[in-house]
Order: C-alpha cells, then sequence, then structure tokens
C-alpha cells in the first residue's frame, strides 16, 4: 500500500474536487477503518477493524463499485456529523445530472472522513 496523504481539510477537499484517485481514497477509509497490509504476507490483517465491520468484511471493501459498505459507512456518520462536508468545507453537494454514484460514493468517504476527524 503507498504512503497515504494525512487526514485534514485539504485532503477532504481533494477528495471532492477529484484531486486524489479511487483506489487512494478506498485505501484511507480501510486505514482509519482499521484494515492494515501486511506486506510480508501479502495479505489484509483486519484485528483492529470493529466487529461489526469484520464480520461484513473480512477483506476492505471497494466502497466506490460497491454500494453496500458505503451506506453502511453512512449509517456510521453519528446523526450531528452527518452534514459535515457543508458545515465545515461548505461542500454545496452535486447538480442533478451532473453526477453518478462513483461522486456521490466520494463525497460518502470524505464525509466519513471528516468525521472521523472530527471524533479523534
Amino acid at each position: 500500500m503507498k504512503e497515504l496523504p494525512p487526514l485534514n481539510t485539504d485532503t477532504i477537499n481533494a477528495i471532492l474536487n477529484e484531486e486524489i484517485d479511487d483506489e487512494t481514497v478506498n485505501q484511507m477509509v480501510w486505514y482509519y477503518l482499521g484494515y492494515r497490509y501486511d506486506e510480508s504476507n501479502k495479505n489484509w490483517n483486519n484485528s483492529e477493524v470493529e466487529e461489526s465491520w469484520k464480520e461484513a468484511y473480512p477483506q476492505p471493501p471497494n466502497f466506490i463499485e460497491n454500494r453496500p459498505p458505503t451506506v453502511k459507512l453512512t449509517r456510521s456518520i453519528p446523526k450531528e456529523n452527518k452534514q459535515l462536508l457543508k458545515e465545515k468545507l461548505g461542500f454545496k453537494g452535486y447538480k442533478i445530472g451532473t453526477f453518478e454514484p462513483r461522486d456521490t460514493r466520494r463525497a460518502t468517504m470524505a464525509n466519513w472522513l471528516l468525521n472521523y476527524l472530527v471524533m479523534h
């Protein structure tokens, strides 16, 4: 796994502005969920992953390609933090007809990461 960008508001904005590739965004969420790649064994270690995630996803899921793990991410954000992108970063969202599921999933991942940053 490559070196990840720092978790800060500049990085969150870069995710929203598509300045960071999908693979890196996935890897950031995996990292903060607790998934660790063991280079020597060439496999994922999920010992630091919360039990509900570990049960549903023993291996880190691809949030960009699959809706169910993204829904789980959304549900894991406390209600008071669901609007963090708008409140902290002024994110206006997307205009109807100008976005696709991938964009929405990236925004969900950005919001989850921002929630993580605020909570920790």
